[in-house]
Order: structure tokens, then sequence, then C-alpha cells
């Protein structure tokens, strides 16, 4: 299994992976992989684990290997991606280096599909803000924590994706999604999504038990910012994706295959 070490993905999977959930036994992972989503992506385009949390944008690579699980994933509303500047910049000046969170998360994607300009700079989630801040580029887009923490940075409010997703399509914005590998078997899937609600439902019921889990891989983040995050990113719909969210998901879908010239390769079963 692969997961991010974000607040959001350890306060879901932090039962599940301390024998807490599921209820029933069966569930032993030979591997866990801990790594930044654009990480995750990679390993997914390759199949390389069996269950994976990966950007949605990802879906284009990964689908081969992949079909998409029904929970435990950051699809809501109030939740993109966020561009900034630097506040000293006038909010008028062309764009011309734009850096972001890596070429297959929904950040990308979803800068491509509103338009923005500029020399594409590629870097690891973490590194957007300082670099928008030094001034190595114009302007960055940032995800996770970065929404909470970049007005505090001295950044400013360029474009919230989210809002522009939402007034676009009515639709939430699918952020990241679970996906099990297709030679898993539907069994295998179904067992699998069934582990990762009820690790997600004793999360909710049991706010406590994962505080340290999520402190310890959230990389000194404050526990205000945790719980922000928690809040943000983890939804109804992390539980249950539902009709709307897939209609969110098969619509982002969508439009990740028409941009990676792909559009009539949208797989009829992304989901199990």
């Amino acid at each position: 299994m692969g997961i991010s070490p974000c607040p959001n993905d350890t306060f879901i999977f932090h039962a599940l992976l301390n024998g807490l959930a599921p209820s029933e036994p069966g569930f032993a992972l030979s591997r866990l992989v801990m790594a930044d989503v654009e990480e995750l992506n990679s390993l997914a385009a390759r199949g390389e684990l069996d269950v994976v949390k990966i950007s949605m944008a990802a879906m284009a690579d990964a689908a081969p290997h992949y079909r998409l699980l029904p929970c435990g994933g950051a699809l809501g509303r109030g939740c993109g991606p966020l561009l900034v500047t630097r506040a000293d910049r006038s909010l008028g000046a062309a764009i011309e280096t734009l850096a972001l969170p890596g070429a297959r998360t929904t950040a990308a994607l979803l800068a491509e599909l509103s338009g923005i300009p500029g020399r594409r700079v590629q870097m690891r989630y973490d590194e957007v803000m300082p670099a928008v801040i030094r001034g190595e580029v114009d302007a960055g887009v940032v995800i996770h924590e970065g929404r909470f923490t970049y007005a505090a940075q001295g950044l400013s409010l360029l474009q919230d994706f989210g809002v522009w997703w939402e007034g676009r399509y009515g639709l939430p914005l699918p952020l990241g999604v679970i996906a099990a590998r297709r030679d898993l078997g539907e069994p295998g899937a179904q067992f699998a999504a069934q582990a990762i609600r009820e690790s997600l439902q004793h999360a909710w019921k049991h706010p406590q038990d994962s505080k340290a889990f999520i402190a310890e891989h959230a990389q000194e983040l404050s526990p205000e910012v945790c719980q922000s995050h928690i809040e943000t990113f983890v939804t109804p719909f992390s539980l249950e994706i539902g009709q709307e969210g897939r209609r969110a998901i098969e619509a982002l879908a969508e439009a990740a295959f028409r941009l990676a010239g792909r559009p009539g390769d949208v797989p009829g079963d992304l989901f199990w």
C-alpha cells in the first residue's frame, strides 16, 4: 500500500495500519510506502503497488493497472489548490514561470484546464512556496497545508482552483483517489474498500487514537493546521463517493485523458 504522510491520509489509514481495523482478519501489509503524492503517482504509473493513493490526474497513466475504490480519497468543496504569488508583486503582472507540485498532480491538471500561462517548473509540493518567496518563479500552485499557511508566508492569492472547478462544473473537486490493482479482482478490491471504511470510521469515532501518528508524519505542522487539513480534505466523500462523487471523478478523468492526448481512452470500468 502507498499513502502520503499528509494528515488526511494518516488520519484515514491510521487504524488500518495499526491493527485497529478492519474487524475481520486477513488484511496484512507486506510493504508500506509513505511518500509524496507525485512519487506515488509515478509508482502507480508503473503498477508497483496493490493499493495506492494517487492524484486524480494521474489516472491517465495508471488506468492500465488500476481501478478506483469508492472510498479513502480527498474529494469535496472548498478544498482546491491555490495559485499564489508574492504580495509585493503586481497581481496583474504576467506569469512567465509557474511552480507546480508535480506533472501528474491534480494541481498541474487544473492549471492547464484553467489556462494559467507560464513555463512549468516541477518541484516537490513543499518547495513551491519557498521558490515563490525567493523570486525563483513568478507564481506557484500550492496544495495540502499550503492553503492554510500561504498568507502567513507573505503570499497573495491569485486563483482558487476549487472555486474555478465548482463554478464551471457544479461538482465537488476530486483531488486524490485510492486505486487498487486490477489483478486483485473484485473480492480483493472490495475487501480493501471495507478495510479503509472501517479505518476511517474508527478515526472519526476515536480521533485521539491517531493524533500522535499524524503528528509524527506531519513535517512539523502545528496541531491547528493538522486539524484544519483533516477537516478540509476528509469529507463524507472519503467514506463513500456516491453518485455525485462519481460524476466529479468522471469529469476530471475525461479532462485528464483529453489533455494527455487520449480523449477516447477513459476506461469504461474506471471504478470497482
